[in-house]
């Protein structure tokens, strides 16, 4: 397992918290809401490109079609 994709999900979510950090503070809660969304997101599809490669390498280890 790369130790990379978990500093590439790390690095995502410090940078989500302080964006809605800096933006709670400047009363903007719905834009706030919107940046927390977005981060999860991209962290969802992160997550669903490595469980893609794991099926991947399971289909061909066990030579399904």
């Amino acid at each position: 397992m790369e130790i990379g994709i978990i500093f590439r999900i790390a690095g995502v979510g410090i940078l989500t918290a302080i964006i809605n950090i800096i933006l709670k503070k400047s009363d903007k809660d719905e834009v706030a809401t919107f940046v927390t969304l977005a981060g999860l997101i991209i962290i969802l599809v992160m997550v669903l490109d490595m469980l893609g490669g794991l099926f991947d390498s399971l289909k061909s280890i066990l030579n399904l079609y």
